[in-house]
């Protein structure tokens, strides 16, 4: 039997009401990507790809369309509802970090746990498999502010892959991060990919699209192009 999608979006639609005007943020979108995939999502200032991933992730709701993750079908859940299926199903990793800054790594690691009510003797073997598969081991008692800014990426991957989540959504992740350091973290990414974690990168880098396996375009709301990474030879 063939593997069930992770996600399926049919007609997906987002229409935000400003004075007056109307304005179609995402219109018509058709997406499917299965588990394992490893996807670029692109786009110029204005393109939708940033309302597009707050769908995906759960963090909004269309205006029209259909939005199944892994099975279950989201698009019309409750504010609660789509905030337990976030701690369930979705990791996020943010280009601001979000960290907390007065918690040490493993603390900042532990929180969605928390939130899933998961016992403290549970927990820990949980965080620190998740630093170890990050490379911070030796960084599980620093605070934010004494990390660099790729290690504070890495807590926060570590964070998002706690949960174990069906979806690992990565908006802009090496924004704010200079160009060797953007490799490490693309390396991490690709790694937990290889290890068959799905991931989705919200960027408008051509670099760091080309190191995923899929990239798809956004235009005015649209999907314009849906094609499979070709390597560099």
């Amino acid at each position: 039997m063939a593997t069930a999608p992770l996600i399926e979006v049919r007609d997906l639609h987002k229409i935000y009401q400003v004075g007056t005007q109307e304005v179609r943020a995402v219109q018509e979108v058709d997406l499917t990507i299965m588990r394992g995939e490893y996807v670029a999502v692109m786009g110029s200032s204005g393109s939708g790809k940033s309302t597009l991933m707050n769908m995906l992730g759960c963090l909004d709701t269309p205006t029209l369309g259909v939005y199944r993750l892994n099975g279950t079908e989201v698009s019309s859940l409750s504010d609660d509802e789509l905030a337990e299926i976030r701690n369930r199903e979705i990791g996020f990793v943010f280009q601001t970090f979000n960290l907390l800054p007065r918690s040490t790594a493993a603390q900042n690691v532990e929180l969605p746990l928390i939130y899933a009510g998961v016992k403290a003797a549970a927990r820990a073997p949980r965080v620190t498999a998740a630093i170890e598969a990050v490379g911070l081991a030796d960084r599980r008692t620093h605070k934010p502010n004494e990390l660099s800014g790729g290690q504070r990426q890495r807590v926060a991957i570590a964070r998002a892959l706690v949960n174990n989540p069906s979806l690992l959504l990565a908006d802009e992740p090496t924004g704010n991060l200079d160009s060797v350091t953007s490799d490490e973290i693309m390396d991490i990414l690709g790694g937990l990919n290889d290890r068959g974690h799905t991931v989705i990168i919200v960027t408008h880098e051509p670099d760091i699209a080309a190191r995923c396996r899929r990239v798809i375009r956004l235009s005015d709301g649209r999907i314009i192009s849906d094609q499979p990474v070709v390597p560099a030879t």
